[in-house]
């Protein structure tokens, strides 16, 4: 079950740096909200187990938190 986790995790994490490679056109607030959002799911993946709602819950954490910062 561990190895499972461990896959999901890394699937997440390449997701993630492969979509912050679209980043290059944004404004400087979009991109901040996205790498938020981009750490707040793997964060949120991490201490839920992998667990969808934490994941999502992460997510919105932490785009909201780049948001704010970007301000």
């Amino acid at each position: 079950m561990k190895n499972v986790q461990r896959i999901k995790l890394a699937a997440l994490l390449a997701a993630t740096l492969f979509g912050l490679g679209a980043c290059a056109g944004m404004s400087s607030q979009g991109q901040s909200t996205a790498i938020g959002a981009g750490v707040g799911a793997i964060g949120g993946a991490v201490l839920t187990g992998g667990s969808a709602v934490g994941t999502v819950g992460g997510a919105v954490v932490g785009g909201v938190i780049g948001h704010e910062v970007a301000k």
